[in-house]
């Protein structure tokens, strides 16, 4: 149960961080679609561990294997297979945690509604698995090129330190520029500072990831429980680590009257269009054609390289600290995963559209 994610573009991911492998099964991709593997391949090296001082140093080369729904470059309309084999697995890191629960980790909900866990790196509730995600989302993104659409994501802010322009100022083309991904070079040689601080703290930090969705044609999503920023919202709070999701205005929309929060019509040619965007591109849960942005909220990386206080299995107060190799702050890698996830919603709801009208 909840391995899998869409309704026509739908997704379904396995695998363990400790396992031998992990992969996704790509199905409802159309026919025909050119399958550019070098492109999957960058994505996925996006994702990648050991890739900068400031991610953990599991060193993972991610490198993907297509399996089945692809022939001479092109898919044939089939199931698409992608394995991904892991490769730097040291499961001996987690032996001392074998019967303990982690704060804030998945171990104790794990035990309880399952009765039987695998405790190297959190087996299935690894945020290893959102590498899967990220071939998957490949896919998506090379099907939404050929509709015009994008979906591009970056690091806003890290802590405290917050990247204060909007999307519309920034060069988005910059984000790889830097380690920390983030488009402004001046702040993210300080969000890299901050992160290498807390890191050798031997602590993390938390952030927010800002998406940026163009060229959506007008009309994708349902005005009533599949509102489109409904969809978005649950594709990101599914992302290991994420605490809070806003679109368009978000939360700093509930400071405004609705005289000013309002987005006026106006025409361009044959194309109506808003002159502000605080919606966010989403009206009544449909897209309206103008960019669609939010923000996603990560916590602080869970495992920490310091003694707390839990317990046992057997309810027995202990105090466990974290070994091996870990992120200090999620977000630089998190880019990559939450870009996926809006290319996977929008692929989706795209080929949904298609069946809306005559």
């Amino acid at each position: 149960m909840g391995s899998s994610f869409g309704k026509l573009f739908r997704i379904h991911t396995y695998g363990e961080s400790h396992g031998p492998a992990l992969g996704v099964i790509v199905d409802g991709c159309p026919a025909g679609l050119e399958i550019d593997e070098t492109f999957i391949q960058s994505e996925l090296d996006r994702r990648k561990p050991g890739q900068s001082k400031i991610t953990t140093q599991r060193q993972e080369g991610d490198t993907f294997e297509i399996l089945s729904g692809v022939f001479e470059g092109k898919s044939t309309g089939t199931p698409i297979s992608i394995l991904i084999r892991n490769q730097d697995q040291r499961s001996k890191d987690y032996s001392h945690i074998a019967d303990k629960y982690r704060p804030s980790h998945a171990d104790y909900t794990f035990q309880e509604k399952y009765g039987h866990r695998d405790y190297r790196g959190g087996g299935r509730s690894s945020a290893r698995e959102t590498a899967a995600r990220v071939a998957a989302g490949a896919i998506a993104k090379l099907f939404l090129k050929h509709h015009g659409v994008s979906a591009q994501a970056y690091v806003s802010q890290v802590g405290a330190l917050k990247l204060d322009k909007p999307y519309t100022e920034l060069d988005l083309s910059k984000t790889e520029d830097n380690i920390v991904r983030c488009p402004d070079a001046t702040v993210a040689e300080q969000m890299i500072e901050l992160i290498d601080e807390t890191r050798k703290n031997r602590d993390t930090i938390g952030g927010i990831v800002t998406g940026v969705i163009k060229g959506t044609p007008v009309g994708l999503g349902e005005p009533v429980f599949d509102k489109l920023h409904a969809e978005l919202g649950k594709a990101m709070l599914s992302i290991n680590a994420v605490k809070g999701f806003e679109y368009g205005s978000g939360f700093e929309g509930v400071k405004l009257n609705g005289s000013d929060h309002n987005d006026a019509f106006y025409k361009d040619g044959d194309k109506v269009k808003t002159r502000t965007n605080l919606s966010g591109g989403i009206q009544g849960g449909i897209s309206n054609g103008e960019d669609i942005y939010f923000n996603v909220a990560f916590k602080p990386v869970a495992t920490i390289m310091k003694d707390q206080e839990s317990v046992n299995e057997a309810g027995e107060s202990i105090t466990v600290s974290g070994k091996g190799r870990h992120d200090p702050c999620v977000v630089p890698r998190a880019v990559p995963i939450v870009d996926a996830m809006a290319a996977l919603v929008i692929a989706d709801y795209l080929l949904i559209s298609r069946s809306n009208r005559l």
